[in-house]
Parts: structure tokens; C-alpha cells; sequence
């Protein structure tokens, strides 16, 4: 077994400062792949290091398969580290390097060879056993010090950025080569720590993202914990809403018109015209409030001021003027101004769209792919049933 529990866990460097950690409370499962996610300064790194026995904890209780663990030592937590620096021995051979845990821990020699073997199969080492680091890549090395965790079969891997010192191409092979590890494994939960939301979303089954907050009481927190595509779908806070997803989500300012316990209408700011719709429960909100409406820069499609046809069908149409097109290949970022009172919006269009800059277009908002934050930042439940 390898379940971690966190029981109202508080981290706080000196008593002038504000907590680090913030009340923190979850459960990872076994065999899980937790990612603790967030922008810099939020804690996630504070919290694996935390697990590992390497931060002390000020309040609050850490369990490892139901065994409190705040004062034991760290080698004896069963958990193994990656940390974002290759940490290797520059004069020890990459044989040497994966076992050196193992020796220190008193294992058998024989052992010790048939675990840094089985290793060096997963991780396509073998050919590389008789090297010294500075003639490895830093995928290779990268690898290695994965491996020197595998040997020691830990109940816990715990990785700190891992990934962060590697260029494009090597990040997304490693990735890929951590997440058939976990798969080969199976039984250890693993704990992932990055700042990159792309190797949250592709590796995770399970997110805790972090709260930054402009409120002292908000910062160290755990804003939503889920699974990706829950955070995706259904975030919890305009913070989730904006921090997952690439571009970021839009975000309209507008005024509650009217609610229903299946539906929703909004006036966007600067605009007098048709209302928009939203499949959300905003009944614990008041008529009138402030709102801000989300939607997503994929969820955006668009017709040429000319056409009618969707501004009469499902949803509502707002015009836009185009002040920037940048082409990504498979797709291309429109970048729309809707007036004075609404920050730059940005679609999501075809590769092929060819929008000149000052043109019209009209952006088509459907009530299912709509988000709603009332005036607290908190999302409204969303009424459509998604396959997620």
C-alpha cells in the first residue's frame, strides 16, 4: 500500500511571514499519479518536500499507509526522490550511480545487480551502464537518476520538476518514458511536481493545483483537486479557469439579467443587443450582480459579419473587430477587440483562416461551452452533462 494523506497541513518558515502552506487536505491513492501544479511561489515544491522529510511540518498530520510520518526520518518513509538537478556522482559510472542506494543501504551484491539490471531494461540503459555522466545527455542522465529511484522500489516516487532542465524534444520523450513507468509500476503512487501545465494535464490522473491568491488567506492552498479534464471542464474558481488551459481562458465582464436553476442570462458590458445564455445554476446569485462570463478560446467559433445564419440559431453572436492573427500551423490565434470595456478575447480558429487585421467577424457563444464566476471568483455549476 502507498496512500498519502494530508490532515490540515500548514507550513510556516517564521512566525512574521504568512503561511507557505495553507490548511492543506488530501488524499492520493494508491497507485496513483498525483501532479501538485500552480504558478511559482505557491508551495508545490513546499508539499513534496514534505512527503520526502525534508521540510519539517508546523501543523497538521502526514500519513503514509495510515502511519503518521511527521517526525520520522526520511529514509525510513519508503519514498524515493527526483529532483530537478541530476544530482548524479560526476567520477561514478551509471551502474555505480543506480546502486549507490542500495549499497549504502546494505544490500546484497548480487541483489543489488539483478535490481540495477531490471532497471536499466526499463529505462533503456543498458548500453549506457559503463559511462560517466558527462558523456550522457541530459535525457540520459535524466533517466539514470529516475533509475537510482526505481532500484530502491520505494512505495512513493516523488519528482521535482524533473523535466525542467531538458530542452523541447527531450521533455516530451522523457514524459513519455515516466508515464509508461508508471504504468510498468503500477502499485507506487507517484507525486509530480511541475509548473508546466501541459505535463499536468498529459501525465496526471489526479491535479491538485495551488492557489497564489491576491489574499494573504488564499495563498499555499489547494484551489481544486481532480482529475484533468475536471479542472478543464469544470473549474472550480476563475483561477483554475484561467491557469488550466493554453491559450488561457476569456473573460467577460458582464451583469446578471436573470437566473433559473437551469439557466442563466448575462448582459456583457458595452454591448446592449441579445443577452447571452449559459447553461449554468446561478440561483445562489442576485439579479443584478457582477459577473464574469468564461469561455474558452477553442469553444469560440466565428462567422463573417455578412452571415446571420448562427446569430439566429443556438446561442448568441457578438461582433468583433480582428487585431491580430498569429498562425500555429494546424491552427491559428485570433486576437479580437469587442470595445473599450472588455479585455482583448482570444479565438481559436482553423489554420487557414485568413481574417485581415481591422476586419469584422462575429463570435458565437454556446450556451454549454459557457463558464459563470459571480462576484467571489467561485464558478457556477454547470447544468450540461459532459462526457467527462
Amino acid at each position: 500500500m502507498s496512500r498519502i494523506e494530508f490532515h490540515n497541513i500548514c507550513k510556516r518558515y517564521s512566525p512574521e511571514l504568512p503561511l507557505t502552506i495553507n490548511h492543506a487536505n488530501l488524499t492520493i491513492e494508491q497507485g496513483e499519479f498525483c501532479v501538485f501544479v500552480g504558478p511559482s511561489g505557491c508551495g508545490k515544491s513546499t508539499l513534496l518536500r514534505m512527503v520526502a522529510g525534508l521540510e519539517d511540518i508546523t501543523t497538521g498530520d502526514l500519513l503514509i499507509d495510515g502511519q503518521r510520518v511527521n517526525a520520522l526520518p526520511p529514509a525510513q518513509r519508503g519514498v524515493s526522490m527526483v529532483f530537478q538537478s541530476y544530482a548524479l556522482y560526476p567520477h561514478m559510472t551509471v551502474r555505480e550511480n543506480m546502486a549507490f542506494g542500495l549499497r549504502v543501504m546494505g544490500s546484497d551484491k548480487t541483489e543489488i545487480d539483478r535490481k540495477v539490471m531490471a532497471a536499466a531494461a526499463v529505462l533503456q540503459l543498458t548500453p549506457l551502464l559503463d559511462r560517466l555522466p558527462k558523456a550522457l545527455s541530459g535525457g540520459q542522465r535524466q533517466r539514470v537518476a529516475i533509475g537510482r529511484a526505481i532500484v530502491k522500489q520505494p512505495k512513493v516516487f516523488l519528482f521535482d520538476e524533473p523535466l525542467s532542465n531538458l530542452d523541447a524534444a527531450l521533455r516530451v520523450q522523457t514524459r513519455l518514458e515516466i508515464a509508461k513507468l508508471h504504468k510498468d509500476i503500477g502499485s507506487a503512487s507517484m507525486i509530480y511536481v511541475t509548473h508546466d501545465q501541459v505535463e499536468a494535464m498529459t501525465l496526471a490522473n489526479k491535479i491538485v493545483l495551488l492557489h497564489t491568491g491576491d489574499l494573504i488567506q488564499e495563498r499555499g492552498s489547494v484551489a481544486q483537486v481532480g482529475t484533468p479534464m475536471d479542472l478543464y471542464h469544470r473549474p472550480a474558481s476563475r483561477f483554475v479557469a484561467e491557469f488550466i488551459g493554453s491559450p488561457k481562458m476569456n473573460l467577460l465582464k458582464g451583469r446578471l439579467l436573470s437566473v433559473r436553476p437551469e439557466q442563466a442570462l448575462v448582459e456583457l458590458e458595452g454591448f446592449t443587443g441579445q443577452p447571452v445564455e449559459l447553461a449554468v445554476n446561478a440561483t445562489h446569485l442576485q439579479v443584478g450582480d457582477a459577473v464574469q462570463l468564461g469561455v474558452r478560446p477553442e469553444h469560440t467559433p466565428l462567422v463573417g459579419v455578412d452571415s446571420d445564419s448562427l446569430t439566429k440559431g443556438h446561442g448568441t453572436s457578438i461582433p468583433a473587430q480582428v487585431k491580430h492573427l498569429e498562425r500555429l500551423g494546424d491552427a491559428s490565434l485570433l486576437y479580437v477587440d469587442l470595445g473599450p470595456h472588455q479585455a482583448l478575447f482570444t479565438a481559436k480558429v482553423d489554420g487557414s483562416a485568413s481574417q485581415p487585421a481591422g476586419s469584422v467577424v462575429h463570435l458565437h457563444l454556446q450556451p454549454e461551452q459557457l463558464h459563470l464566476f459571480g462576484p467571489d471568483g467561485l464558478a457556477c455549476p454547470r447544468t450540461v452533462q459532459l462526457p467527462f
